[in-house]
């Protein structure tokens, strides 16, 4: 179960470019949808706008990183979410203006992104037997996507992509992405944007190392969906990060009521912990570099025994955690 589910949760870490493939934008102009379709993220209006900024307040998990006279920032973050929650408050806001750069996992605007994420997946991709694909067309209609847009996507980002579409439901989507308000706020103020990770490093951590095993996880992403317990977990993740509840996130293992196999464990460290040595490498290399850096990863990111605060106090840094109205 930790398996299938940790893929999901990763996949809403990478799997934006793959829904941007479709005709369903991250955000789009308003328009009617069937009762029985997932609401859509909108353009806001300036109204709109004015208000969200207006109201914005801190979410997520903040920290400084001092070492060699200067300091950098470390931000844990959530890759879904909603109009009020995409606007840094004014610590977080604060922190971005005091850095000369900002560094995301990957860089989400980069164009290139989407087919660096295709191509990730080497290999011929599996045919899944007629049952399966029965049950992956009916997610696909569920989602309002034309079947089209997810041809040439292999059977587990076809997984991926309907996992993160699937999200809309709870009122979370991907167009409201933190990072894509970092993003945009690296390039407004022309600050350099830096990729943490490449897209096939992302996806080596992702990627089963069969055609069957990637069949099994496909089975075990439309079971997720099917039974609708991707959306009480992820809804429970997005709450603990609003409300900068890193106890609960921390906790994970023990409300998922998931982790109970030794192959869910072997998962967790593989997609969350096995990622975090390089990361903490990258961060202390880019601040070595003279940089003032604004570093911002997932959440789940900043937990268990490799959390990055706790590798980059490893490597030389002095880390505080800072709270967060």
């Amino acid at each position: 179960m930790l398996t299938r589910l940790l893929r999901g949760l990763l996949a809403l870490a990478i799997a934006g470019p793959l829904a941007a493939q479709t005709p369903t934008p991250a955000l789009s102009p308003p328009t009617p949808a069937p009762a029985a379709c997932p609401p859509q993220a909108q353009v806001p209006g300036p109204q709109q706008l004015q208000a969200a900024q207006a109201q914005a307040r801190d979410r997520g998990a903040l920290w400084r990183l001092e070492r060699e006279g200067r300091t950098s920032w470390l931000y844990g973050t959530l890759h879904v979410g909603k109009l009020e929650w995409a606007f840094p408050g004014p610590q977080v806001l604060q922190a971005l203006r005091s850095s000369d750069s900002v560094a995301l996992e990957l860089d989400v605007s980069d164009p290139a992104l989407a087919q660096q994420l295709r191509d990730g997946l080497a290999g011929p991709a599996p045919t899944p037997p007629a049952a399966l694909q029965q049950r992956l067309d009916r997610q696909i209609a569920a989602a309002c996507v034309p079947a089209a847009a997810f041809a040439a996507l292999h059977p587990l980002q076809q997984g991926m992509a309907l996992l993160l579409l699937d999200a809309r439901w709870i009122g979370l989507d991907p167009g409201y992405g933190v990072e894509h308000v970092l993003a945009g706020f690296a390039k407004s103020s022309r600050r350099p944007l830096i990729a943490l990770e490449t897209a096939r490093q992302q996806l080596q951590a992702l990627a089963p190392a069969t055609p069957e095993e990637a069949l099994r996880a496909l089975d075990g992403t439309l079971t997720l969906l099917e039974s609708g317990r991707s959306r009480e977990v992820l809804a429970r993740l997005a709450q603990a990060w609003a409300d900068g509840d890193l106890d609960t996130v921390a906790r994970y293992e023990s409300w998922c009521d998931c982790a109970t196999t030794d192959d869910d464990r072997a998962a967790l460290r593989r997609l969350n912990d096995g990622r975090n040595p390089h990361l903490a490498d990258r961060i202390a290399a880019l601040h070595g570099e003279g940089r003032r850096l604004f570093a911002a990863v997932g959440l789940l990111h900043m937990t268990g025994e490799q959390a990055l605060p706790r590798l980059l106090a490893e490597r030389g840094f002095r880390v505080a955690r800072v709270p967060l109205q």
